[in-house]
């Protein structure tokens, strides 16, 4: 992860791409990017990469793909082709069955156990936050304290 981290932190912006409840993982993805490295990053639904993203990726748009072979795998290979299909560079994590399947060339393929469809977020978070912490470190910036971040929020 921390190879993978190190060539991120190159990029002025990346794309995070989930489907189903792999989509808030996706823009938890990419706040953490965002909050502690200060790469531009978003986080979007991937059945909705054809209203708007899919303009933006290029060779010079990193594109995170958060892909367990589940029952809608087959919708995000699809759309894996199309950022393949424009010189984007993905970052897929998957598990062993969706990399064994996967019929795109991906830049890195982070390969995690299988387990549980309603389970999966959460050992997906766990890649998500290293590869942001070690693109921050790898960046030089700070990050237990980032800047303009508060550590809590008062409610008046």
């Amino acid at each position: 992860i921390e190879r993978i981290a190190r060539e991120l932190s190159r990029y002025k912006d990346v794309l995070y791409l989930g489907r189903d409840t792999n989509f808030p993982l996706a823009m938890e993805g990419a706040l953490k990017l965002k909050e502690i490295s200060y790469i531009h990053a978003e986080g979007y639904a991937a059945g909705e990469l054809k209203h708007g993203p899919i303009a933006l990726i290029d060779e010079n748009m990193p594109v995170i793909v958060i892909a367990p072979h589940d029952r809608i795998f087959e919708k995000t290979v699809s759309n894996m082709q199309e950022v393949a299909a424009r010189g984007g560079k993905i970052i897929l994590i998957t598990d062993s069955k969706g990399a064994a399947q996967v019929s795109v060339k991906t830049m890195e393929t982070i390969i995690l156990p299988d387990v549980p469809e309603i389970i999966s977020p959460i050992i997906y978070a766990l890649p998500i936050q290293m590869l942001a912490y070690f693109a921050a470190v790898f960046m030089g910036t700070d990050v237990d304290q980032p800047r303009n971040l508060a550590k809590s929020v008062t409610v008046e």
